[in-house]
């Protein structure tokens, strides 16, 4: 028998109707002669609201405790759906994601996972019992819980896929698949059948909501197909694969967008070897992770040095830079938290030129001021104000002529 991993997103299990229609979705894998383990998140806005509930404990709740709460999220959707399969007459059960082996290193709220042992869902499913695995959570080596960070259930259900050796890992969501844009913000934007994992990592890493980029980043690295469809209909999804780019007429596959997006400014900079790393090896040790970064030209060995993080780092950020900031006799420290980013992604830009002007004089034409600019083979990011997000989005669509 096949072995299948599927995954539920939060919304797709937010009340007790939504559940027993996940249970009829896995029941109907296990009919077709399947072995089942289902991924879940927690149920719709639980972890908003267990981050509420810590914060109005304490402002600075304790690493460790805050991801055993946060944890407990995804515990109750599993055991829920494990009880809405039984009440069908299925043999289910649910574990934790330590029953499940995952086993992470201890970096609380963004650990990643050094490991999956899968025995204990192996034991299960040789019992002829579907497994639902709760998401989002691992383990470390002196047991303590920990969480992937937001979207980890996407890691969690790719891991455990490559462990058990699945033909594919089966993403289920509230969208249809993957999109040429968010269809919130445009409603022409055509849902993709397939897209290579290059190109989905960039999407997933400046944007796209529908996948995590470490999920992608493992499936790529073990071949592991995913398949992104919506667990409200029977539509087609969106396969993510390996396969080989095939020449397209459109080089741009598809327009990201984000308003996570903060900016701090190190002003007036002493441009001397050492001073990049002065700024941000404390950064990594808080761990605080850095998108773009930008050095301007140094005028008589000074410079400014802009960089972006999330805006729910924003704060932890300048608490770690402004002391920096000081001791290296920089003027000033200085933040934004009101913008966002573009991006075009498309692998067939490596070798074509003309798509930064195309997307400059699109953005220039609707009155947006590009503040940051990014790029990597197949990607251009701009950064700008957050209020020009959903304009830039439009005006790139129709730039690229991605409804067609």
């Amino acid at each position: 028998m096949a072995i299948v991993v599927q995954k539920y997103g939060g919304s797709s299990v937010g009340n007790a109707e939504k559940i027993k229609n996940v249970a009829k979705r896995i029941a109907a894998a296990k009919d077709k002669g399947n072995e089942v383990v289902a991924v879940v998140s927690a149920m719709g806005d639980t972890t908003d609201e267990l981050v509420e509930l810590a914060y109005s404990v304490t402002d600075l709740p304790s690493e460790r405790e805050f991801d055993v709460l946060l944890s407990t999220g995804e515990i109750v959707s599993s055991t829920l759906l494990a009880m809405a399969l039984r009440a069908m007459g299925y043999e289910a059960i649910s574990l934790s994601g330590a029953q499940a082996g995952i086993r992470t290193d201890a970096a609380y709220s963004r650990a990643r996972i050094v490991g999956v042992d899968p025995e204990r869902i192996v034991k299960e499913l040789d019992k002829g019992r579907i497994v639902i695995v709760a998401g989002f959570q691992g383990v470390t080596e002196e047991m303590d819980t920990t969480t992937l960070g937001r979207g980890g259930s996407d890691t969690t259900a790719v891991a455990l896929a490559v462990g058990l050796g699945a033909e594919i890992c089966q993403i289920y969501t509230d969208v249809e698949g993957v999109y040429t844009a968010d269809p919130r913000l445009v409603p022409e934007a055509k849902k993709l059948a397939e897209i290579g994992y290059e190109e989905m990592l960039e999407l997933a890493s400046y944007g796209a909501k529908v996948m995590h980029p470490r999920a992608v980043e493992l499936g790529e690295l073990f071949n592991m197909p995913i398949m992104v469809a919506s667990s409200f209909t029977d539509s087609p999804g969106t396969l993510i694969h390996g396969g080989e780019a095939m020449e397209v007429r459109n080089k741009v596959t598809s327009i990201a967008h984000d308003l996570d997006v903060a900016k701090i400014t190190v002003v007036g900079v002493p441009d001397r070897p050492g001073i990049a790393a002065t700024i941000f090896e404390p950064l990594a040790k808080a761990n605080i992770s850095i998108d773009t970064i930008v050095q301007n030209a140094s005028i008589k060995n000074i410079t400014d040095l802009t960089f972006t993080v999330a805006k729910s780092q924003l704060r932890k950020a300048m608490e770690v830079v402004k002391p920096i900031a000081q001791s290296i006799g920089a003027g000033d420290c200085v933040s934004d938290a009101k913008l966002g980013k573009v991006s075009i992604i498309g692998t067939g830009m490596q070798n074509t030129p003309g798509f930064a002007a195309r997307m400059f004089s699109a953005l220039s034409e609707k009155g947006i001021n590009i503040q940051l600019i990014s790029t990597s083979e197949i990607r251009i990011t701009c950064i700008i104000d957050e209020e020009g997000v959903k304009d830039a989005v439009k005006a790139l669509h129709r730039a690229f002529e991605l409804e067609e």
